[in-house]
C-alpha cells in the first residue's frame, strides 16, 4: 500500500478547487489597490473569497479579516496592555499571543478530566478576584478533538456585566463541524485557510461588530486598517474556494461518514489492547479525530514506527517547529507525566477510505505488541 495520510489536523491537502482558483488567480496581474481594471480585478478575487470565507463561518464578509495565519490572528486579539485568562489546554499560538503582553497570563482556566471548561481557576469561580482583559477559549482541541460550548461560558461572563473580549480558537472547528460565530459568543474567532483543504500561510480574524483588533501591521490600511501590506491574492482566492468547498462537504454529510471510520478505529485497537487509554471519547469530539496513549511508549518513538511503515499520523500539535514532547494538554487533563509523552494523534480527512484505517491499525498493534512484549 502507497503511504497513508493521517495527519489532517496538521494540515488537510490542498482541495482541488483551491489549487484551480490559485491558478486562475496567477493570472490576474494588478494589484488590488490600484483603481484602474486591473486593480479592480485582483480586488474583486479578494471580496469574492471574504464572502466564500464569511458563509462558511456564518457571518458578514465585513466582519473577516485577511492575515498570515491564525498565529498573526491571534496576536491581533490581544492588545498590548491586557491580561489574559485561558486554560492550559490552548494552542501554542494562543497561549504565546496571551503571555507576551504588558501584562501576560496569570491564571489558567480549569479542565476537568475530559478537556472540558469547568469555569473556575485553581479551583475558585473565574467570576472571582481578578478579572482580566481577554478570555481566550478553544471550540475544538488539536490533540484530542474535544469540542467546547463556548458560547454557553460566554453566556457566564456576560452575566457578571463585566468587561472583557472573547477570543475563540475555531481553526480546527471550521469546516468539519456546524459552527457559526454567532453561536461562539466571541469578539474574535481564529480561521486557517490549511485545515480545511486551502494554502498554507493564509488564515482570517473575524471581528465582532463594534470591536477592534490591535493593529499589529501598519501601512497602507489594507484590510479595512486593521492588517496593513499588499494582500496574498493568490493565497486569499485558495482559501475562499477551500471554505466554499469545505461548506458543501459538511452540508453534504461527509464528515459524518469521517467519524463513522475514526470509531471503527478506536472499537478495533479498543478490542486488541488492555492498556491503552482513549482520550476525550467520552465527551463531544471532532469527528475525524482520535487521541490514545500507552503509557510508557512515547509517543515520539510511535509516530517514527508508524511512518516507517507509511502511515504519517502525529504526538501532539504539529505547531511547535517540529518538537515533540509531552503534551501540556493531557497534563492539563490530570494525566501523568509519562502518559502524557505516551499520545499520539490519528486525524482523519474526507479522502481516508476503511481499507487505510484497518491497513493502520493492523500496523499500529502489530508495534504495541512488540513494545508489550520489551516491558514486559
Amino acid at each position: 500500500m502507497s503511504r497513508v495520510y493521517l495527519d489532517h489536523n496538521a494540515t488537510m491537502p490542498l482541495r482541488s478547487e483551491a489549487r484551480a482558483a490559485m491558478l486562475a488567480a496567477m493570472d490576474v496581474v494588478g494589484n488590488p489597490s490600484s483603481v484602474h481594471a486591473e486593480g479592480r480585478a485582483a480586488k474583486g478575487l479578494i471580496e469574492k473569497a471574504r464572502g466564500q470565507v464569511a458563509t462558511l463561518m456564518g457571518g458578514d464578509p465585513g466582519d473577516v479579516v485577511f492575515t498570515s495565519g491564525a498565529t498573526e490572528a491571534a496576536m491581533m486579539a490581544f492588545p498590548e496592555l491586557s491580561g489574559s485568562l485561558m486554560s492550559e489546554i490552548e494552542h501554542d499560538a494562543v497561549w504565546a499571543a496571551g503571555n507576551t503582553g504588558e501584562i501576560p497570563s496569570q491564571f489558567n482556566l480549569d479542565v476537568d478530566e475530559n478537556g472540558v471548561f469547568v469555569g473556575t481557576v485553581n479551583g475558585a469561580s473565574i467570576f472571582d478576584g481578578m478579572w482580566d482583559d481577554v478570555v481566550a477559549m478553544q471550540a475544538a482541541n488539536s490533540e484530542t478533538g474535544v469540542r467546547q460550548n463556548t458560547f454557553k461560558l460566554a453566556q457566564e461572563i456576560w452575566a457578571t456585566k463585566r468587561q472583557a473580549l472573547i477570543l475563540v480558537d475555531a481553526v480546527q472547528a471550521w469546516g468539519k463541524v456546524h459552527v457559526r460565530v454567532d453561536r461562539l459568543g466571541a469578539d474574535f474567532a481564529l480561521c486557517s485557510a490549511h485545515k480545511f483543504g486551502g494554502p498554507k500561510g493564509i488564515g482570517a480574524l473575524w471581528v465582532k461588530r463594534g470591536v477592534e483588533p490591535r493593529v499589529a501591521i501598519r501601512g497602507g490600511g489594507q484590510e479595512m486598517g486593521r492588517r496593513s501590506g499588499t494582500e496574498n491574492v493568490i493565497g486569499i482566492a485558495g482559501f475562499g474556494a477551500a471554505a466554499e468547498a469545505a461548506a458543501r462537504d459538511l452540508a453534504n454529510g461527509v464528515w459524518d461518514r469521517v467519524a463513522e471510520l475514526r470509531n471503527i478505529l478506536e472499537k478495533t485497537l479498543e478490542a486488541e489492547t488492555k492498556n491503552t487509554i482513549f482520550v476525550g471519547n467520552k465527551v463531544e469530539r471532532l469527528p475525524n479525530t482520535s487521541c490514545f496513549a500507552t503509557p510508557g511508549w512515547k509517543g515520539e518513538t510511535q509516530v517514527m514506527q508508524m511512518d516507517l511503515a507509511g502511515f504519517a499520523i502525529s504526538a501532539g500539535s504539529a505547531c511547535s517547529s517540529g518538537k515533540v514532547k509531552s503534551s501540556r494538554v493531557l497534563k492539563a487533563m490530570g494525566f501523568d507525566e509519562v502518559t502524557a509523552a505516551s499520545a499520539v494523534r490519528v486525524s482523519l480527512g474526507p479522502e481516508t477510505t476503511e481499507d487505510e484505517i484497518m491497513a493502520f491499525a493492523d500496523a499500529w498493534l502489530r508495534a504495541e505488541k512488540k513494545f508489550q512484549a520489551k516491558a514486559a
